[in-house]
């Protein structure tokens, strides 16, 4: 359930027309509704209701600060995986104690960023992490928290891509292994025991890889316990999908109670990382049409969106709806190809998508663009990337500027001899 509809023959964000928005703003902008971000994250924390769950929000999907301050205040953590993203979220008034810092590549002076802001707990990916790890909190005089990700190989069935529990996957680690592991990390000076960590992917439709996963976890999570490691956290990560066309994934409801029965037996409290499923379909991206073309073969909508502030489609294939801001029942359909102007054939919003016909000058909402949208976007072709907006009712806020090309110039220099 989202904020974006029709209303006057307008597409609106909750109470804002869209045009509005791209008349002041210019385009391509990405415009998120505050009320859409707070319904999805209630939708979780309600469904989870029953358990001790802290729920973290993936901020790779959306790392806007305005985005994120909306879901804190809420009660949501973050999920983090960089340093970069750790300063986010504290500037947007995520406590620390609710962030936990995944990611199989943290260095060195991300630890030490980490543990000086007292995060609550680290999820470790492989051996040598937890070695270097432990080494660093010594140096520091501390204690690290720390889970260990493990990888239960299960196939999420989704995009390759954005699997993540598989065995051939660089994430996490073997559950044998993972064992010892743990019999290792019991053992060191500058390292706490706090929980277990799995996430197996993104844009799951289906319950029963969440509840396989599960299973083979508290499969561990018994073994752990006979040898008298215990532990108080369970991370299950994330990766709910949401509709983008016509898939039909479970709700947070349905996925926990599908789940909510196994996770109150072990005793853990529950950390949950979702980040598609509260923000996927929280934005849109508006756009404008700078030309039509056609050719023998195909129709062209020629946006000024492309692959920079949207990569989805040329990276996955894809679906995003594409409507038009200003609606018309009798507008013809066609059988388009929405492209940008990147210079790339695998720069395009749609392929072969019957649609209303656009004209040049009107604007186009790409939906279902909240999620891995502008956390994505690039300067190809240098670019600048879009602008941000947040709506509140029929209050709206630009959270991020548009960039300037000065701007993607800065720390550019020409070296002595060209001068």
């Amino acid at each position: 359930m989202h904020h974006f509809s029709y209303k006057h023959g307008q597409l609106h964000a909750e109470d804002v027309p869209l045009s509005q928005i791209a008349e002041q703003v210019g385009t391509p902008t990405y415009v998120y509704s505050q009320a859409t971000l707070e319904r999805h994250y209630r939708a979780f924390s309600e469904a989870f209701g029953g358990l001790d769950t802290l729920i973290c929000f993936a901020v790779k999907a959306n790392s806007n600060r305005a985005v994120i301050n909306t879901l804190a205040a809420q009660g949501a953590g973050a999920d983090i995986v960089s340093g970069g993203e750790l300063t986010r979220s504290l500037a947007a008034g995520v406590p620390a104690e609710r962030i936990v810092y995944s990611g199989v590549g943290k260095t060195v002076a991300e630890m030490e960023q980490a543990l000086d802001a007292g995060i609550l707990m680290f999820n470790l990916e492989s051996a040598q992490e937890l070695e270097v790890l432990n080494q660093v909190a010594g140096r520091l005089g501390v204690k690290a928290p720390v889970s260990l990700r493990v990888n239960p190989d299960v196939d999420a069935q989704t995009h390759p891509k954005i699997t993540t529990g598989l065995a051939k996957n660089k994430f996490g680690l073997d559950m044998e292994l993972a064992f010892g592991k743990y019999q290792e990390a019991a053992k060191l000076d500058h390292v706490e025991l706090k929980g277990i960590s799995c996430h197996i992917g993104s844009q799951l439709t289906k319950v029963e890889p969440f509840a396989d996963a599960l299973e083979r976890v508290a499969v561990l999570i018994g073994r752990l316990k006979g040898a008298g490691i215990e532990l108080s956290l369970l991370d299950l990560g994330g990766g709910l999908g949401i509709n983008y066309n016509d898939e039909q994934p479970p709700s947070p409801a349905q996925y926990a109670e599908a789940l909510t029965e196994r996770i109150g037996s072990l005793g853990l409290k529950l950390v949950l990382e979702p980040g598609r499923a509260i923000v996927g379909n929280a934005g849109v991206l508006v756009a404008k049409v700078l030309f039509t073309k056609d050719t023998p073969a195909k129709h062209f909508i020629v946006s000024d969106a492309a692959m920079n502030d949207l990569v989805r489609p040329a990276m996955y294939d894809s679906f995003h709806a594409i409507l038009p801001v200003m609606e018309d029942p009798s507008r013809p359909k066609v059988v388009a190809d929405v492209v940008g102007p990147i210079c790339e054939t695998g720069d395009f919003l749609a392929r072969d998508r019957e649609m209303p016909d656009l004209e040049r000058g009107e604007f186009l909402a790409a939906l279902s663009a909240g999620a891995y949208g502008f956390s994505m976007a690039s300067t190809y072709n240098s670019r600048p990337r879009a602008a941000e907006v947040l709506v509140n009712g029929d209050r709206w806020s630009v959270v991020r500027t548009r960039e300037t090309v000065e701007e993607l110039m800065r720390g550019e220099s020409l070296p002595e001899w060209m001068e």
